[in-house]
């Protein structure tokens, strides 16, 4: 009996090193790196937006999902590194190379001084404050013609990757690809060390952690300057890879679609933002002949995970395949809406159930 114990457990282990997502992620990112060499520029083209848009949902979700910032202005802090980036190479003609750190820390910059209203707003009222934001940044990029070049945008030079022997939109893929990966790395040990755990512990109670003698003020601006970056980083490999910075690129539309991600894959969840990355640009894709259908199908898409399933896909993996679980427990985003302290939860990020008496 003892012997087939430690067999059933070693089966276990292998199937949690096999299927777990750790091993998802390898697959998937091993997967993207041959795309280059067997698939068509369309093909490049579409998985050069997932990392993109991976890191944009990993942004997010580190200022949404774990330190429960209800902000909606990813958009606006994506559009500010892509203007960043591409006006440090038209007007200051300065290299690729030194651009898209400027326009990243450009949008990590704004996005620090945007932790000063979170000290006074929560929930619906922050996301009010953000949104307003994320719509003056639109009319600034619009309306601002001397610096933006007004509501047709401008093209950006391409970027020379000559010397290592490849063409420009190969170049483009393999540093979205390196980035995202390093991105994904970060955030995935930043969650796990103790910067991780305040976040959780200002997004489940702030009362309670000024009370474990943790900075509001500290954390708070840690996490929307991360947020910032990833955004921004974002959005200058977005002008690289479309070679055109123009605002109907950051637009509302993009608010939705940012907020989308992290719901459907699981907001506090590293792995969730992939995976809701990957749903959104399958979807977006398909309908992209319908450009007023992707709206409704994105808020629709929204809306039902909101009610039936607040917990992400990645809730649903956790439940039938091992290896899935992570360090901090899942949030539903009308939790977060509220603004109400978060109540005791499980790993799963179920609700406990309540016990006689209580």
């Amino acid at each position: 009996m003892e012997s087939l114990g430690y067999v059933g457990c070693e089966e276990f282990n292998v199937a949690r090193l096999l299927l777990g997502h750790r091993s998802f992620l390898c697959y998937l990112f091993v997967g993207l790196a041959v795309v280059p060499l067997v698939a068509s520029q369309y093909i490049v083209f579409v998985s050069n937006l997932l990392f993109i848009y991976i890191i944009l949902a990993l942004g997010l979700n580190v200022l949404v999902g774990f330190a429960g910032q209800f902000a909606l202005a990813n958009a606006a802090m994506f559009g500010i590194g892509a203007y960043g980036t591409g006006l440090l190479q038209v007007t200051a003609h300065l290299p690729y190379w030194l651009a898209l750190p400027g326009g990243s820390l450009l949008a990590m910059t704004v996005g620090t001084l945007m932790a000063l209203p979170a000290l006074r707003l929560s929930g619906l009222y922050l996301a009010l404050a953000t949104l307003a934001f994320a719509q003056f940044t639109q009319w600034t990029f619009i309306h601002w013609r001397e610096v933006t070049r007004g509501a047709s945008g401008f093209a950006t030079p391409e970027v020379d990757f000559s010397a290592l022997g490849v063409r420009a939109d190969v170049g483009v893929y393999y540093l979205s690809w390196i980035l995202c990966i390093l991105l994904v790395a970060f955030a995935w040990n930043i969650m796990r060390s103790r910067i991780g755990r305040a976040f959780v512990a200002v997004r489940d109670g702030e009362i309670a952690a000024e009370a474990l003698g943790i900075n509001l003020l500290k954390y708070k601006t840690m996490a929307f300057a991360i947020s910032g970056f990833y955004a921004g980083l974002a959005g200058g490999l977005h002008s690289a890879l479309l070679n055109y910075v123009a605002p109907d690129s950051f637009d509302l539309f993009q608010v939705v679609m940012h907020k989308t991600m992290v719901v459907v894959g699981g907001i506090g969840s590293v792995v969730g933002s992939v995976l809701g990355a990957v749903v959104l640009i399958a979807a977006n894709e398909a309908l992209r002949e319908f450009k007023s259908a992707q709206e409704v199908a994105f808020g629709s898409l929204l809306l039902l995970f909101v009610l039936f399933t607040p917990y992400g896909i990645v809730s649903m993996v956790k439940r039938r395949l091992p290896g899935w679980e992570e360090p901090f427990h899942a949030v539903s985003l009308l939790r977060l809406a509220t603004g109400q302290p978060l109540q005791s939860l499980g790993t799963s990020g179920a609700p406990r159930e309540r016990r006689a008496g209580e």
